[in-house]
């Protein structure tokens, strides 16, 4: 039986990977590590559909090295044992994992002494964060790349090299077409290569129209509308109403998305926006928006957009702030520049000298809590526009100036 379009048009070489240019763009970590000729384990994360397989086996061909593909969860324990067999007996192997995040520890420890030796190197594939999902003893032996969602000029890339293959001989679509599944497809590569082969064969002369297309999918293209607005652009729009208190535009933009039906990106992006603009404004937000998440979800569309709409106008209309993200930004500037320094001892686990809070007046005791290079670094920078906010700045306030007595 002939391969999906899907798999007879994956890339052999870097150059024909689609996107991912931060990766394999001209002198970029994954194009200087393939041109000299050496690879390290890795873990590439990302969404499905975005190239994370294909780019694994372009790495492969181009460094012609001998490797096998496992699943964590399909492959058992005797199919890692076979691959490490015959790791021994070349004397090295690369080993492909996909839904490497499921990896559980029996199959861990047997792979574990192998990457430490460097008898395998390893390429993990995840859709999950890797660094909430994998196990840190894997992790901590791989470079974590993230691979970035294709843009729709990829997609029409993509498809253009399927209907000038010999996949799909005699193919008669024109570019409007060719547009419409790459916007239907969500960035998913995957998805737009199988829509197009099933477009394909199901008419009798090969010629795929829009009437064929939109007959075998005819979910709206949430990523446009008449005036060419991204997808990413309505939930732009959806998180910029609520900000700036527009709850008419909020509902305008959460309308579009619901009409195509995209309910994964409106619970994310509003678990987003309670945070980043609402925060300490108005805490009690965080569940409320949780709570018409889970009824949305338990419903289903039609009657998900009843809580939906329900919960961006309270949103729209509830006070904001941002201190708590950039409270968490700037103590993460600190890290990342290397502003660190070392804990304490009187915070240390199990230390004598700590002075535990509960033992004095009001839970509060003078003592140093950051390290010696950081002490006096203030990081959150309280807002005044909630009463809420108001009050925890009092309390704020208060300690501050006792720790200056």
């Amino acid at each position: 039986m002939k391969e999906p379009l899907a798999i007879l048009m994956r890339p052999k070489k870097l150059d024909e990977v689609l996107g991912q240019k931060h990766l394999i763009g001209k002198n970029k970590v994954i194009y200087n590590m393939v041109k000299n000729k050496k690879l390290f384990s890795m873990i590439l994360y990302g969404r499905p559909g975005i190239g994370k397989t294909t780019l694994a086996t372009a790495i492969i061909n181009e460094l012609d090295l001998k490797y096998r593909m496992l699943n964590a969860v399909i492959n058992n324990k005797k199919d890692f044992d076979i691959v490490i067999e015959e790791a021994k007996m070349y004397g090295h192997m690369v080993v492909i994992m996909d839904e490497v995040h499921r990896l559980n520890k029996d199959k861990q420890d047997l792979l574990l002494p192998y990457l430490e030796s460097g008898l395998i190197t390893f390429i993990g594939m995840t859709t999950s964060n890797p660094y909430h999902s994998i196990n840190p003893a894997i992790r901590s032996r791989c470079q974590i790349f993230e691979c970035k969602e294709l843009e729709i000029s990829d997609i029409v890339i993509g498809l253009k090299r399927a209907c000038y293959s010999s996949y799909l001989d005699g193919i008669k679509i024109d570019d409007e077409v060719i547009d419409y599944i790459a916007k239907l497809s969500g960035g998913d590569m995957r998805f737009a290569y199988n829509l197009l082969e099933i477009s394909y064969y199901s008419t009798s002369d090969f010629n795929v129209t829009m009437d064929v297309v939109k007959n075998i999918n005819n979910k709206p293209a949430f990523f446009s509308d008449k005036n060419e607005d991204g997808h990413y652009d309505v939930l732009s729009g959806l998180q910029k109403s609520i900000r700036g208190s527009d709850v008419n535009a909020a509902l305008h933009y959460l309308a579009r998305l619901i009409e195509a039906g995209d309910l994964d990106s409106i619970f994310r992006r509003l678990s987003v926006i309670v945070y980043e603009d609402i925060g300490l404004a108005n805490p009690g937000m965080g569940p409320k928006v949780d709570a018409a998440i889970h009824a949305a979800e338990r419903t289903g569309l039609p009657e998900a957009r009843i809580p939906l709409g329900t919960i961006v106008i309270e949103m729209a209309l509830s006070p904001k702030s941002n201190s708590g993200e950039t409270a968490i930004d700037a103590a993460l500037n600190d890290i990342r520049s290397g502003n660190t320094g070392n804990l304490p001892e009187h915070l240390r686990t199990n230390s004598k000298t700590y002075k535990y809070p509960h033992d004095y007046p009001n839970a509060w005791v003078k003592q140093q809590y950051l390290p010696d290079k950081l002490v006096g670094r203030k990081y959150y920078k309280p807002k005044t526009t909630s009463k809420y906010e108001q009050s925890l700045k009092t309390v704020y306030d208060k300690i501050n100036e006792l720790e200056k007595k």
